[in-house]
């Protein structure tokens, strides 16, 4: 079968199945999501085998550590997206709710209702857990999906998607309500793309070159999920202790992740600027600092190129400037940060209210990591993604955010 065939057939059976799935009730919709995390669960031997084969390749390739972490699959991880699937059938579901009911001088009642958008299109990089992230989030909120996720971790992927399929097999629902590209040809999503009468919106989640490449050629909407330049400002104020405890976290933790820091900003009257850099150094992080910075630390501190500031690095590296205010910090915060995720660590109220208020981004936090900044930690149970942009959803995007609202109107015989 041709790629144009290939992929307009796939597309096609999703929009079948999303006119099923659609009309799901909620316990339809649960008793699938906890067979998938069941399944999950009982075939977890079998997805780690499958994962091994694209962790070596990545080996065999050279792939950095970060997207080597992004690929891996274990135990412990596969059990934590059984865990979210699990959560997100426990979610109230939003599909039905009629919200802002009014009653018009006219006598119509006018309200709104909860509905699915439909087809939802998602094209991923590396994350295997995101097949199923998206598969049982769509399914709770009513939609179909089509994923593509990347060569690098078809195996992943593949296995997967088998183990959804399985359960909706099982339980009687279209196997096209999750479909999975299997092929793995780049010239195929540009023909995804421009398959606007069968999907509703595309979602790309993934380094700025995929973003660019769908957000340029898509006729489909699309909700970007850029990358993640994520500051933390640390303010005068600042308690020492919170402060390298948040910076360690935000930058150590998990760093090739879009929610890790990528970029700190300390007050020059902060003064524990020493014991914060030491933290970090202590924990193999490479800081690329100001001069003030590396003045600090002289021989321990790498110059910063004007390109560091704005980088997304993935990786245990880190840009650190020393600003004389937090009106310096927040505009350093509007020319470089991505929008993504934004933190400031200070024990001025009035200075956090600033902050909180002027700084525009997805998600902004005061006296606490950027790392939160995800749908599980949000109590969204999993996340589509993290949307950058303001229409529609922004942030962490969960059930809600796959569903759209459409007007509905009661009325007793009136004309206008």
């Amino acid at each position: 079968m041709e790629d144009r065939e290939y992929i307009e057939k796939l597309c096609r059976d999703a929009r079948a199945a999303s006119r099923t799935i659609a009309n799901y009730s909620t316990v339809q919709k649960n008793n699938l999501l906890k067979k998938m995390a069941a399944d999950l669960r009982n075939k977890t031997d079998f997805i780690v085998s499958e994962n091994h084969k694209d962790l070596a390749a990545a080996k065999k390739d050279g792939v950095s550590s970060a997207l080597y972490d992004r690929l891996l699959l274990n135990r412990e991880r596969i059990e934590g997206m059984a865990r979210s699937i699990d959560e997100i059938a426990e979610l109230p579901d939003p599909i039905g709710r009629i919200e802002k009911m009014t009653v018009r001088p006219s006598g119509i009642r006018v309200g709104q209702m909860r509905v699915p958008i439909g087809v939802v299109a998602v094209i991923y990089e590396a994350r295997p857990n995101v097949t199923t992230d998206i598969a049982a989030l769509c399914i709770k909120s009513g939609n179909a999906a089509i994923l593509r996720g990347g060569k690098e971790a078809i195996n992943s992927n593949t296995a997967l998607h088998a183990v959804v399929q399985g359960a909706l097999a099982e339980l009687g629902c279209p196997e096209s309500a999750v479909t999975f590209i299997g092929r793995t040809d780049r010239g195929l999503v540009p023909i995804l793309l421009k398959m606007n009468r069968y999907i509703d919106i595309v979602i790309p989640r993934g380094g700025e070159e995929l973003i660019r490449a769908v957000t340029e050629e898509s006729t489909v909407p699309v909700i970007k999920h850029d990358k993640g330049v994520c500051h933390v400002f640390i303010d005068e104020s600042a308690d020492e202790e919170m402060a390298n405890r948040i910076a360690v976290n935000a930058k150590v933790q998990r760093p090739g992740v879009c929610n890790a820091m990528e970029a700190m900003l300390v007050h020059e009257a902060f003064p524990h600027k020493e014991s914060l850099l030491k933290s970090l150094l202590d924990r193999k992080v490479e800081i690329r600092g100001c001069e003030k910075t590396a003045a600090i630390l002289p021989g321990s501190i790498k110059q910063a190129a004007a390109d560091d500031w704005g980088r997304e690095f993935l990786d245990l590296i880190l840009a650190v400037k020393i600003v004389g205010s937090l009106d310096e910090a927040m505009e350093h915060i509007a020319h470089y940060g991505s929008g993504h995720s934004e933190a400031i660590v200070s024990n001025d109220y009035r200075n956090v209210d600033r902050f909180m208020t002027e700084v525009d981004s997805a998600a902004v936090f005061a006296n606490a990591s950027t790392r939160f900044h995800d749908g599980g930690e949000f109590g969204l149970g999993a996340e589509v993604g993290i949307s950058t942009q303001k229409l529609h959803a922004r942030g962490a995007m969960g059930v809600e955010g796959l569903t759209t609202l459409k007007y509905v109107v009661y009325g007793r015989g009136e004309v206008r």
